[in-house]
């Protein structure tokens, strides 16, 4: 998956990801994402885009803005995992995005969109904040 990349500068070790992989989520990451799983309005959605993306011409960021355009009519939803990678999806239109602000991110493939997708189901049928 990634492997661990010592930053001298603070010293905490940080993971670098080449591919971001639901599956192999350790129990404290999923659990991490299943409590900050929320509906995101556009504009909140928009305020992680500028956060992530501060540079004008970020290809990521045209991307990123791309996506909330393309889907504005959509449900967002956004989930934070316990090591910050962040992960956006749009339910209607089935399509995701994560990103780590540290240069890690993609679009979110079929089995990672199934795990978003049961999250939010739970969420529902369990009475939480989206329901």
């Amino acid at each position: 998956m990634g492997h661990r990349q010592r930053d001298c500068s603070n010293g905490r070790t940080e993971m670098a990801f080449e591919k971001f992989d639901l599956e192999t989520l350790n129990a404290e990451r999923r659990v991490a994402m299943a409590k900050s799983l929320r509906t995101i309005t556009v504009d909140e959605l928009k305020q992680v885009g500028e956060k992530l993306f501060p540079m004008a011409g970020d290809a990521w960021g045209t991307l990123f803005f791309e996506f909330i355009k393309d889907n504005k009519s959509g449900t967002f939803h956004h989930a934070v995992t316990s090591d910050g990678v962040q992960i956006v999806y749009c339910r209607e239109k089935d399509k995701g995005l994560w990103f780590l602000e540290r240069g890690g991110k993609g679009p979110l493939g079929e089995l990672r969109r199934t795990v978003i997708k049961e999250m939010i189901e739970e969420g529902q049928q369990g009475g939480g904040a989206d329901a």
